[in-house]
């Protein structure tokens, strides 16, 4: 018995004594660097382009600078791959890409703070392309997080890791979120009293506390790894690897602005409403990814790049999750991927300007729903990884899909009762409390997906469908509550969430089998 507690409390020693490692505190104040962008351009920007007079539909196409999030998969591999001049040779490869990343993202909020939205529409263009370059920058600094977190410490540190880097993450989206809201009120901004100099000198400041992640960078170390087999390909062939990924890059967004007019013409032709325009815009984004893809194939078929070193950062990590799981089930994963945040994030591109035009103050939401909000995701996050560990990632997985889709209607209860400030706390609570839940149960799912030969890509593709659709959708959020009003769009996030329930259900299901098949293949042989 004495030596069995001896064992528990050496055990809980050692576990105190691993958060004092240099590495599990880096990661808090990495993590604290990664929350800082996103907020900037969803609900803060959101909230400063509606006092700056600009119309709901057009401030929730703005969500659609946060897609390079959802499209960092295509260049994650170049990052893994390509070395910095001069600069991985001074810092290191995983140091100099986040020296770049975190650069890009103060330059790009500065850019932010010196664009008056209320100036004009030219305004507004040079606004949503500053939001962009945050939106890629944000993208890359977490993609080169993340392969720092994985190389730079043993399995035994990477839970510790993950969960200071999600708890500065938290604590950098209250900055950015709550922090920029008080700011901009203490500043002198308001609905109705709107201040430039208020919003300016906010994103002045949020530019500063990205000097937190700078400084970290140069303060760790670059992780050792082996990657000798990097070394079999020349210079030569990194540069037009880069070159035919920004040529594809280019004409993707030179046929998506291109043919924006024609579409914008067929949505008025149509004028079938939210539905039709929503699947014209969809088919507008696929004819540009379409040519965007066509062009880097013709590219690598005549010859532009090495083909082998093109398959091996594009094609082997998707072929070989195929592989693994075979075409239908793996269609059936990526398709629960894609859609089980579809609820959530399509609300929460509109959830400020919804409790702004309820009458709610910025002080009021910065406290319900940046301050409460994040603790109560955080305590949801904590029970949420609990619940899987102890019932079975599958099982909480379903949970959080039923209680994602039913929590709605709570907002649909709070859009008929008005600036009702106990209700507003309880909505706030419920959802953030399940979003923490299911997001645990979510990661460790997407995590047990993932072969550990393409850790980094695999999860970078997964991590970026789980958003796509759902930010695509929400760009249309501002839209279709100008079409059918506050309550019947918190009706139609609940009903988006319940195919999520049918596919979890026939994933759970598929994967059991599959399973069970594994194992009767091995007993057999």
């Amino acid at each position: 018995m004495t030596h069995t507690i001896t064992v528990e409390q050496s055990g809980w020693r050692n576990a105190w004594k691993a958060f004092f490692d240099r590495r599990v505190i880096s990661m808090l104040f990495l993590g604290f660097s990664a929350g800082i962008p996103l907020l900037l351009i969803f609900s803060s920007l959101s909230l400063w382009l509606r006092e700056a007079g600009i119309e709901r539909n057009a401030v929730t196409f703005f969500s659609w600078a946060a897609l390079a999030f959802s499209f960092k998969f295509i260049w994650a591999p170049l990052i893994d791959r390509l070395p910095v001049p001069f600069m991985t040779r001074v810092f290191g490869r995983r140091r100099a890409w986040l020296l770049i990343a975190q650069t890009a993202i103060i330059a790009a909020i500065l850019l932010m703070a010196h664009i008056d939205p209320a100036s004009g529409s030219d305004s507004l263009t040079r606004m949503a392309l500053a939001a962009v370059l945050l939106g890629f920058s944000a993208a890359t600094q977490d993609i080169v997080i993340d392969a720092y977190r994985i190389e730079s410490a043993a399995p035994r540190l990477q839970a510790l890791m993950s969960s200071t880097y999600i708890a500065g993450y938290r604590i950098g989206m209250v900055v950015a979120g709550a922090g920029a809201l008080y700011l901009a009120d203490l500043f002198g901004s308001e609905v109705g009293a709107y201040s430039y100099a208020a919003w300016r000198t906010t994103y002045l400041i949020m530019a500063s506390t990205m000097l937190v992640g700078l400084i970290t960078t140069l303060a760790i170390r670059e992780p050792v790894t082996d990657r000798a087999g990097e070394q079999l390909y020349a210079p030569t062939d990194y540069l037009r690897l880069m070159m035919v990924f920004a040529a594809t890059a280019c004409v993707f967004a030179w046929i998506f602005f291109l043919s924006d007019a024609l579409f914008d013409g067929l949505k008025a032709a149509v004028a079938g409403g939210i539905l039709s325009s929503f699947l014209l815009e969809v088919l507008h984004f696929v004819l540009a990814v379409g040519a965007a893809v066509l062009v880097g194939w013709m590219l690598v078929r005549l010859g532009a790049i090495n083909r082998v070193m093109a398959r091996e950062t594009w094609i082997e990590p998707a072929l070989d999750f195929f592989q693994r799981y075979g075409l239908k089930t793996a269609l059936l994963l990526l398709a629960l991927i894609g859609l089980y945040r579809i609820s959530d994030i399509v609300l929460g591109v509109i959830s400020n300007v919804f409790y702004q035009d309820l009458g709610f103050t910025k002080t009021e939401i910065a406290t319900a729903v940046k301050t409460f909000g994040v603790i109560v995701s955080i305590i949801g996050g904590l029970l949420g990884g609990v619940l899987a560990t102890r019932y079975g990632v599958m099982r909480i997985l379903m949970l959080g899909a039923i209680l994602s889709a039913t929590t709605h209607l709570i907002f649909v209860v709070l859009a008929y009762a008005g600036a009702n400030l106990p209700l507003l706390y309880i909505a706030v609570g419920a959802d953030n409390l399940v979003a923490g839940l299911a997001s645990a149960a979510f990661v460790a799912f997407l995590s047990s997906l993932t072969n550990v030969s393409f850790t980094a890509v695999q999860y970078a593709i997964f991590s970026s469908l789980m958003t796509l659709l759902p930010k695509l959708l929400g760009g249309y959020s501002g839209t279709i509550v100008n079409g059918i009003g506050y309550p019947g769009f918190f009706v139609f996030t609940c009903l988006i969430g319940v195919p999520v329930i049918a596919l979890v259900w026939l994933a759970g299901r598929r994967l059991s089998i599959d399973g069970q098949a594994h194992l009767k293949s091995r007993a057999n042989g």
